[in-house]
């Protein structure tokens, strides 16, 4: 006979297996956390680079050279930013991350590598507009993130 009311709350051994699955699924996704996060930041200083590299040295310098060259160069280093995008986004999707949130993670840290790039190789200063620009992005981020 069953019993004549049934457990609610933590007691519960329905609870338990949900609240066990529910932990396992966020230790799931915190573990590939890092590794979607490395590689969408290692694919987005390759294709950093193979958009701007030709530029580094002003534009007489860019325009000397042979642009057959800087295309084939740049598709080659695009390759490989694909070879780390598309397993970044597998990790990323396979551990619970919406399409969403893969993407906006991906600007953001494109604004990033950007700004390091445009500073630190190309030479130029980061303004105010920069600045906010970025604050944009990350207040995306956080609005597909927060609640998830």
């Amino acid at each position: 006979m069953p019993p004549p009311f049934r457990m609610r709350g933590p007691a519960s051994p329905k609870w338990k297996c949900r609240a066990a699955c529910w932990r396992g699924e966020r230790q799931r996704a915190k573990s590939a956390r890092m590794p979607t996060l490395v590689l969408l930041t290692l694919s987005n200083v390759f294709m950093t680079v193979a958009w701007y590299w030709h530029l580094k040295g002003g534009p007489e310098v860019a325009s000397a050279r042979p642009l057959g060259w800087v295309i084939l160069i740049s598709w080659l280093l695009a390759g490989i930013e694909y070879m780390l995008a598309v397993p970044a986004n597998r990790i990323g999707y396979a551990s619970g991350w919406t399409p969403g949130q893969l993407k906006i993670a991906q600007e953001a840290i494109a604004l990033t590598v950007f700004g390091l790039f445009m500073v630190f190789v190309l030479g130029e200063a980061l303004s105010w507009r920069h600045v906010a620009a970025f604050a944009c992005i990350l207040a995306a981020a956080g609005f597909l993130f927060v609640g998830r």
